[in-house]
């Protein structure tokens, strides 16, 4: 994530020594990204990935690290938390909450095949029947709730066309979200962000393998749809027109649904759902955009893909084949 807090060298190494990671040899920020303060450290243990916390509360926290504890003692390659002599996941560097996580090994697939979106579609359902045992519970925090808060805060930094999709389109949502069909959606600890650039895939042998899913930050309780739908919207859209590739949506759903078959309500609600994701990303960056923080090496990410991703998705309504 872009650098907010610059962390000394010392600081670093006294936090990785305490968690008996030994010493750091090496540490460099990480430029990607607008939520957190991230670091690649070094040492001669391992690799690990130490962040600091900008936005999420002390008291939020322990829900994401358990998250991800959990899941990778369910077998989905995520981050493992590093833990100090107390079991304690949560740190302090900096005078913010911190964490430090193991770093996966790999590199993104920015243009995915069809190949790329079918594992990704495979191991997304393997979390979300992995979760169903998950003893802790947090709302999704960029859901509904934050964007009847967020439109408002946007509204005076867009057009008046613009102005009328945001309003039109929450209108829509907080209806879907109030309807029977709804409200019966299966709902669970969804990833919530799950980009191309938050999965690692590795080439051994020959063949490219997903090797793991990371940045579980904005994790939340939420419809499991929500979460396939935002794969969806990046792993199978075309970045130019922002269109969807039908058959890397079709082999995304064909390895999603031979593990955790759609129920008849997920099928019919898709559409809905793919709109929810591309105006809550569309939503997020437009506040980025207009209202940004100071960062070392900040990158906000222009707004106008999500855009035109959503008035694509009002007018070109998606259903994923039912399996037989």
């Amino acid at each position: 994530m872009a650098v907010y807090t610059e962390v000394g060298f010392a600081e670093a190494d006294a936090l990785l020594r305490s968690l008996d990671l030994g010493a750091l040899g090496d540490l460099r920020g990480i430029r990607s990204g607008i939520e957190n303060t991230n670091y690649y450290a070094t040492t001669a243990q391992g690799q690990w990935v130490v962040t600091l916390f900008e936005r999420l509360s002390r008291a939020e926290l322990p829900y994401y690290l358990q998250l991800m504890q959990h899941l990778a003692q369910h077998g989905i390659p995520v981050p493992a938390p590093q833990a100090d002599a107390g079991g304690e996941l949560l740190h302090t560097l900096a005078h913010k909450p911190a964490a430090v996580v193991t770093r996966l090994p790999g590199s993104h697939r920015l243009a995915p095949e069809a190949t790329h979106c079918a594992q990704v579609g495979a191991m997304l359902a393997r979390a979300h029947l992995a979760v169903a045992d998950l003893a802790v519970e947090q709302p999704h925090l960029r859901g509904l709730d934050w964007w009847q808060r967020t439109v408002p805060e946007v509204l005076p930094y867009v057009d008046a066309e613009q102005a009328e999709l945001l309003q039109d389109e929450l209108a829509f949502q907080q209806q879907l979200a109030a309807s029977a069909a709804g409200r019966a959606l299966p709902r669970g600890a969804i990833h919530a962000d799950l980009f191309r650039d938050n999965v690692m895939f590795d080439e051994t042998a020959g063949e490219d393998r997903l090797c793991g899913f990371f940045d579980y930050y904005f994790a939340g309780t939420d419809t499991l749809l929500f979460d396939i739908a935002v794969c969806l919207n990046d792993w199978c859209a075309d970045l130019t027109t922002a269109s969807l590739d039908e058959a890397r949506a079709l082999a995304f759903m064909a390895a999603y649904q031979t593990v955790r078959p759609l129920s008849h309500g997920e099928i019919r609600l898709m559409p809905g759902l793919l709109r929810a994701a591309g105006f809550r990303f569309w939503l997020s960056r437009l506040r980025d955009w207009h209202q940004p923080r100071e960062a070392a090496l900040l990158q906000p990410k222009d707004p106008v893909h999500f855009e035109r991703l959503l008035r694509d998705r009002i007018a070109n309504p998606w259903h994923p084949p039912a399996t037989t």
